[in-house]
């Protein structure tokens, strides 16, 4: 009995201190997102806000890849469109509960070899409008993450676009086939400044 309560206790203790582990390293993360931003500058920095960070919503998605070879222009916020395919499905589990979401692949970024293996994943969920920015967060991965059909979807690095802090910005709009029905409490949440 006293093996059992024992192994009880070290399994719990592992798991707390694994929490505690990727929650420093998460705000690591988003202290040096901060930090490096390229739109938000100086004081205004100091009006980033993230959900807390939790482990529920690092994800491992399963994935198939989609046949797309005519693509279609993905709307932005402003005039100017962009290209995109369908490079893939990715399929992951919230709570119990399925979900899906459409990886895409830019064909202006096809064409640079600094970002050619680059996949996007624009979403939006129930917080957005609310306490998320309101045209969605953005998670960046790229083909090498994609392993034996499976890849780590990290909500907790969900990201603002541009036009969430400036106007000016022609910011892709996630498509309808990526609204999530069921509220992603993780990633960057609306930004403290009105602009």
């Amino acid at each position: 009995m006293k093996y059992l309560l024992s192994l009880i206790f070290i399994l719990s203790f592992a798991g707390a201190n694994a929490q505690t582990s990727y929650i420093e390293s998460l705000h690591q993360y988003q202290q040096d997102y901060i930090k490096n931003h390229e739109v938000v500058k100086g004081e205004d920095k100091k009006f980033f806000r993230f959900f807390p960070g939790s482990k529920k919503y690092s994800v491992t998605a399963s994935f198939a890849k989609t046949n797309d070879p005519k693509g279609f222009v993905m709307k932005t916020s402003g005039a100017k469109t962009s290209k995109f395919y369908r490079y893939g499905l990715i399929s992951f589990t919230i709570d119990k509960k399925s979900y899906h979401l459409t990886v895409y692949q830019s064909q202006d970024l096809q064409t640079n070899p600094q970002y050619k293996n680059y996949l996007f994943i624009p979403f939006t969920d129930l917080t957005s409008g609310n306490e998320s920015y309101g045209g969605g967060k953005y998670i960046d991965i790229t083909t090498e993450d994609i392993k034996d059909n499976k890849v780590l979807i990290d909500f907790n690095k969900a990201y603002n676009p541009y036009c969430a802090y400036a106007t000016g910005y022609n910011c892709p709009i996630p498509p309808r086939e990526n609204n999530l029905a069921v509220a992603i409490k993780a990633g960057e949440m609306n930004f403290g400044k009105a602009h």
